[in-house]
């Protein structure tokens, strides 16, 4: 329920938090941080913000969340995530196949127990395996 309340709190913030700006020539200004940061006080102040609403409103904003959640997935599952170090689950497909498997997927699915099996059964087969997942 915390993630979803931060995520909640983000996607309200993005518009209130100002970003900071510096003059490029006489007369323009340019945004160049817009990220809103994430401290104790910046948490409480949007959970109480969140509990004052009422019911309705809290169930719209649950539903925002919820979609922008499940764009984030599809995106994700697109291919469009860049944070991903492709190195380092290579290096761990190598070392422990079914954890590079299991982290690269983010749930534990058939591909992450296909890894288990073929790792248990053979190693060679259970790292190429998951060189595949991981690379592919």
């Amino acid at each position: 329920m915390l993630p979803l309340i931060s995520l909640l709190f983000l996607l309200d913030s993005q518009a209130s938090v100002p970003g900071t700006t510096e003059p490029t020539q006489p007369g323009t200004a340019t945004v160049t941080n817009t990220s809103p940061v994430m401290n104790d006080v910046v948490v409480e102040d949007a959970l109480r913000s969140f509990k004052s609403l009422t019911r309705v409103e809290k169930k719209a904003r649950m539903k925002e969340v919820k979609q922008t959640l499940k764009e984030f997935k599809a995106m994700k599952k697109a291919g469009g995530d860049v944070n991903t170090n492709q190195v380092l689950l290579a290096i761990l497909a190598v070392l422990l196949p079914p954890l590079a498997v299991g982290l690269h997927e983010g749930e534990l699915n058939g591909k992450f127990w296909l890894s288990v099996l073929l790792t248990l059964l053979f190693w060679l087969p259970g790292v190429i395996y998951a060189l595949i997942v991981v690379l592919g």
